[in-house]
């Protein structure tokens, strides 16, 4: 699920620099204190939690203060604080999710179903806007902190959009084997630069190799042409990328949740294989990093058929082993999708009652554990 997450703090956020800087004027005022909990937002299901199954619950994207959006009963919504609100959906029958947010407080979401579609919003508009030419393979998308939307369409293309209009189509790399597709595009950073995957499925004439799968590809902010990345041995799975030109994702070989977490560094000469995996867990991803501070979110997992330990969100700091975030309720699962620059990290949990919700661990990074 991806990929979906804040990833706003660039220029535009200006302002909200200073808060931390000396002026002329003296010291601005300290940022108030945060307690580390977990919120647990207001939800329309009463669904569990099912290994596999498509996420119905969840915070996907960190707005400006209080505000957070993901989905909830598989309707793309958003919160203030705790308390939820619908995305007026001209079909209510429809399902769909909120996918990112920006500094400003646009959101852009996906409706899944009928044709399909993507649409931006911001909170209190009567009406989504529909993106032309965006369609039911829209399953990923992000927004910047300047308005750019990038997703996937149809031709097997990604796209940009500005202000509710197409303004770029992000093609294939040059050198890709021939009808080589955009599998999806997953981010964008205040930079401009964007991320996405590329699948190829193409036998040479000439020696008969059949060149199949998945790799990483990156959309310079100056508008040249795709760069591919480095393939990993197996499909790999970008996410995320913050302000610097990190990016996290996984690593997928086989059936089911035999993931492992991947990330890449600038100038990006290939997936380094660290954090390695959560202590307790034989598999994981990394689905979003924070715009600036180099933290890290996923979720550790075991295969479906080998159940051992229940899903668990967790962290990374940037330097030494993967952590857990606390659970919701003993041996409940829990999965993290989105994290911000003041600490957040959004995700779902499963509470004591059996039912899955949609939460934020605040000032996460004091809550991360090793666990023993």
């Amino acid at each position: 699920m991806n990929s979906t997450r804040m990833r706003s703090a660039g220029p535009a956020a200006a302002a909200l620099v200073l808060a931390g800087l000396v002026t002329a004027a003296g010291p601005a005022a300290a940022a108030p204190a945060c307690t580390p909990r977990i919120q647990v937002l207001g939800s329309l299901g009463s669904g569990g939690y099912s290994v596999g199954n498509e996420q119905t619950e969840g915070v996907l994207a960190l707005g400006p203060g209080n505000l957070s959006a993901g989905l909830s009963a598989g309707k793309p919504v958003y919160w203030t604080g705790t308390r939820l609100h619908k995305v007026p959906m001209p079909d209510a029958t429809l399902s769909g999710a909120v996918l990112g947010v920006n500094r400003g407080g646009l959101m852009v979401g996906a409706v899944r179903g009928g044709d399909g579609y993507l649409f931006t919003y911001r909170a209190g508009d009567a009406a989504i806007t529909r993106l032309p030419g965006s369609d039911w393979l829209s399953d990923d998308a992000d927004v910047n902190d300047a308005g750019y939307v990038v997703s996937r369409t149809r031709p097997g293309l990604g796209t940009v959009w500005k202000d509710g209009r197409k303004v770029r189509d992000l093609a294939p790399p040059a050198d890709a084997a021939p009808g080589t597709r955009i599998e999806l595009v997953t981010g964008i950073n205040n930079k401009g630069d964007v991320l996405g995957m590329a699948r190829e499925d193409y036998e040479v004439p000439e020696t008969g190799q059949h060149l199949e799968g998945t790799y990483p590809v990156l959309w310079p902010a100056d508008g040249g042409p795709a760069k591919a990345l480095a393939r990993t041995a197996n499909d790999a799975y970008v996410q995320d990328l913050d302000e610097s030109g990190r990016i996290v994702g996984y690593d997928w070989n086989g059936m089911g949740y035999q993931y492992t977490p991947l990330t890449w560094t600038p100038p990006h000469p290939g997936p380094v294989g660290v954090p390695g995996v959560l202590n307790t867990h034989p598999y994981g991803t990394l689905e979003a990093i924070s715009p600036t501070s180099n933290v890290s979110v996923g979720t550790a997992m075991f295969h479906p058929d080998q159940q051992t330990l229940p899903d668990q969100a967790q962290l990374w700091t940037g330097t030494g082993p993967l952590l857990a975030l606390p659970r919701l309720a003993a041996n409940r699962a829990s999965a993290a999708s989105s994290v911000s620059d003041d600490g957040r990290v959004g995700g779902a949990a499963v509470n004591a009652g059996g039912t899955l919700k949609p939460v934020i661990w605040t000032c996460a990074t004091k809550q991360a554990y090793l666990p023993q």
